[in-house]
């Protein structure tokens, strides 16, 4: 009778002979990257950020970074991950084909289309409404009034011109006489004020009268009050009379085109072509005449 171990016991045991089925069902890890490491690297190597990438997919920045880090719950589901790996591997450089298999054999294969359209929309970078250009169009109406403004005075000014020859505020004494030559005859643009139109000046008012003898010139004209009497433009040969009771105030655009008569006598002054001149005659002026 032995005393030791039987040569049996020397043998290895069944369960030492067969490997551990725990051993055996252990995975083997991969050296193959994740979906969303492998678009990472694929874009750090094409020299291209997030904002681009989301610039040329029109997938927002979120989403982007989501999928770098394997996130794919914000993509709407997984239809819709499937269309965001694709377009962002296309942007990056590489083939989709192979991402889009990985990612369906770790879901168990190619997945059934959602009806989630609308919030893969909403992920989707939508271009901003156009605002409307609010200094543009404060330019333009400002462009506009200033237009019209002077196209009025401009109006303004050959609307006087085509009334001059009627007077402002004369006494019918002063008032013209139709003459008897021609028409085709031009009127004497220097007309010599006779003694009796002198005589038939009233006492009691201040008159004035303008006649252009050259060129042109603006004419402004106000009563003792401040009412305008006149403001426009005078031609060659074109002649205004103006009357108030206490002053009138005159200024002359171009002083040296005008001869000028106050109270039926002609003022004797040395005025230039092209200066301006403002004037205020009462009933006693001029002085010496």
């Amino acid at each position: 009778m032995s005393i030791g171990n039987s040569p049996e016991d020397d043998r290895p045991s069944a369960e030492e002979d067969q490997p551990s089925a725990e051993h055996d069902q252990h995975p083997v890890e991969s050296d193959q990257p994740s979906v969303g490491r492998a678009l990472q690297q694929a874009r750090i190597e094409a020299g291209m950020t997030v904002d681009e990438v989301s610039t040329s997919t029109r997938v927002r920045i979120p989403i982007v970074h989501a999928i770098e880090q394997d996130d794919f719950t914000r993509s709407g589901g997984d239809v819709y991950a499937r269309g965001h790996i694709r377009m962002i591997a296309r942007a990056v450089g590489i083939d989709p084909g192979p991402l889009i298999a990985q990612f369906d054999g770790e879901r168990g294969g190619r997945p059934t289309p959602t009806p989630a359209a609308p919030l893969f929309e909403a992920e989707r970078i939508r271009p901003e409404p156009r605002r409307p250009n609010w200094t543009a169009a404060m330019v333009a109406a400002i462009v506009a009034v200033i237009g019209f403004v002077g196209f009025t005075l401009f109006s303004g000014a050959d609307g006087g011109d085509k009334s001059s020859t009627v007077a402002e505020g004369p006494s019918p004494e002063q008032q013209p006489t139709p003459s008897k030559e021609p028409a085709s005859e031009p009127a004497d643009p220097k007309p010599e004020p006779s003694d009796s139109a002198i005589a038939a000046v009233p006492k009691d008012k201040v008159t004035v009268k303008l006649s252009v003898v050259e060129d042109k010139s603006w004419i402004s004209a106000k009563s003792h009050n401040g009412k305008l009497l006149f403001d426009g433009t005078l031609r060659k040969g074109d002649s205004k009379t103006f009357q108030d009771d206490e002053r009138i105030d005159l200024i002359l655009g171009n002083a040296g085109a005008i001869e000028l008569y106050v109270n039926g006598k002609q003022v004797d002054d040395d005025f230039e072509s092209g200066q301006v001149e403002r004037l205020s005659f009462t009933k006693g002026d001029p002085e010496a005449g």
